[in-house]
């Protein structure tokens, strides 16, 4: 009788976005073990590598980022955590490279297995962490790192001399790529790739940009969900359909009133930060519990990548998020926060990202100021749940709300 009276969730639209994106996340990995058995190179690649580059070439990689990012959403994260620990690497680094290096080590876990690395391909405009994790990657595994360095800059625009400094390297990076996997450049091939991923960037960035809507029509952690395919897809035409298909269903959802966020949307926020993977449920309630929809973040904008030649794609790659000034930085957030009727930010201080939190704290009160909105700061980790404060996280929730409630009021 208990089996009769349960509610079973209709099967997914295997037209939606959502459907789609998320099959085009499992086949990186799928397509990737693919390759792997048939006797082809598999590299392991940072997320904010020109992707490009692998794509034109033929080449299968897979991302370390997105699986710590899924092995700790699925409760993997304090184990493998606690293996690279046991083999001498602080608790004090980043989750996801202890995620990573204990993955090197046993070379399985259950919830999100992917093929191990020929050669890596890596690009510290996310964070210079990368490179020793990298680094230490190559060395264990004795195998070739491919390495980008995208300088900091200090001024709005890419200037001519860091252009040729980053096309240098990569153009480095493609002979490097030929003469270990005996695959060759194609111009023709590059010039397909770069119209799909502008297309793809196109297509997401319009979809992102529908938070603008009272009530936006939808959810702000579908964009975290979704942006794993802006990452390791880009370049691809499924990929650049999904997206389309993506945009369309959030301009639809608007003309009739409707949004993937459940329930009514009584504040709307700005989240900055990586999210809290192992407690993206606890998170997500507390938010939604008050009514609360996180519109937008910079990360989600920070993979679409519009250019129009390969040096146009080089001087893209040297402006994403961790790469540029604070006054830049905190512009383009500005931008984001007004643009979509933002009422309060709430920041996530990353365990394992302190150099660049004492940055964010500065870059946040500025952004506070100049939108008139409050900002809530919680402490807390990407991947391990063993350095998240529930309480503490609720606590400045609650905080955030009260004040967007009095400022309603003035």
């Amino acid at each position: 009788m208990a089996e009769e009276n349960k509610t079973s969730r209709p099967p997914p639209d295997p037209n939606s976005a959502k459907y789609k994106l998320g099959e085009i996340a499992k086949r990186a990995y799928s397509d990737a073990q693919a390759a792997k058995e048939r006797g082809e190179m598999v590299g392991w690649c940072s997320s904010n590598f020109p992707v490009e580059i692998p794509e034109t070439l033929g080449l299968a990689v897979v991302y370390p980022e997105n699986q710590a990012a899924g092995i700790a959403a699925r409760g993997g994260g304090e184990r493998m955590c606690g293996i690279s620990e046991a083999e001498g690497y602080s608790n004090d680094i980043c989750a996801y490279a202890r995620i990573s290096l204990a993955y090197a080590k046993i070379k399985d876990a259950p919830e999100q297995n992917m093929p191990q690395p020929d050669f890596l391909l890596c690009c510290n405009n996310i964070c210079n962490c990368m490179i020793k994790w990298y680094e230490n990657l190559s060395g264990e595994l004795n195998i070739p790192m491919i390495m980008i360095d995208i300088p900091f800059n200090p001024d709005y625009e890419v200037s001519g001399a860091e252009t040729a400094y980053v096309k240098a390297q990569f153009l480095a990076a493609i002979r490097q790529l030929e003469e270990l996997t005996g695959r060759k450049w194609s111009d023709e091939k590059y010039r397909e790739v770069m119209e799909l991923s502008g297309r793809t960037s196109r297509a997401w960035l319009a979809a992102t940009a529908t938070a603008r809507y009272r009530p936006s029509p939808f959810n702000g952690f579908d964009l975290l969900n979704h942006m794993a395919v802006m990452v390791t897809a880009r370049g691809k035409k499924e990929a650049a359909e999904a997206m389309e298909t993506l945009l369309s269903e959030y301009e639809d959802n608007h003309e009739k009133g409707v949004s993937t966020y459940r329930g009514e949307e009584k504040y709307r926020i700005m989240f900055e930060g990586i999210a809290c993977w192992p407690w993206l449920r606890v998170t997500a309630t507390g938010l939604k519990s008050r009514g609360i929809n996180m519109v937008t973040t910079i990360y989600a904008d920070a993979f679409g990548f519009i250019y129009k030649d390969f040096d146009d794609m080089c001087r893209a790659y040297c402006k994403v998020p961790n790469a540029i000034n604070l006054e830049h930085a905190r512009d383009k957030r500005i931008k984001l926060c007004k643009d979509n009727h933002v009422e309060g930010l709430l920041v996530h201080t990353n365990r394992s990202c302190k150099l660049w939190s004492g940055f964010m704290y500065e870059m946040c009160r500025q952004i506070g100021d100049a939108c008139a909105i409050p900002v809530a700061s919680f402490d807390g980790d990407q991947a391990d749940p063993r350095n998240f404060s529930e309480a503490q996280y609720d606590t400045r929730v609650q905080g955030l709300t009260e004040i967007m409630d009095a400022n309603r009021e003035r």
